[in-house]
């Protein structure tokens, strides 16, 4: 099922629950969203929201040049922070944009989900 498709789904399931009668708060409860954004869904029509998504999953990304070495980078290192990602890119990139700490942690997010590398979770012995 696409990317879209759920996100369709999430939408109509808002709509039903608003309908239902629940408060935004409990909606964002539910569906994890915030509130400021379930109410922004709730004043869109299914086409307007389509159109929207559309817009957010097709634009351009600033750190889109950089994906095959952050790619890379990840594939030898998978327990990299984004921090660490960032750090590499100002140390081997002059061009790099001056881009947000949240940017560059959004890009390796999309960058580990589009080519399925987990970041390992190490537990902590007490």
């Amino acid at each position: 099922m696409s990317k879209l498709m759920h996100l369709l789904i999430m939408y109509h399931h808002i709509h039903r629950l608003h309908r239902a009668g629940f408060s935004i708060a409990s909606i964002s409860r539910e569906v994890v969203l915030n509130r400021r954004t379930v109410t922004k869904y709730i004043a869109m029509s299914e086409e307007e929201f389509l159109d929207y998504k559309h817009q957010q999953l097709n634009r351009k990304k600033l750190l889109e040049p950089y994906e095959d070495y952050i790619r890379s980078r990840l594939e030898d290192c998978p327990e990299a922070s984004a921090a660490q990602v960032h750090d590499w890119l100002k140390e081997c990139f002059d061009d790099l944009p001056g881009v947000n700490d949240k940017t560059v942690f959004n890009f390796v997010l999309y960058v580990r989900d589009k080519y399925g590398i987990p970041k390992p979770f190490n537990y902590r012995d007490y």
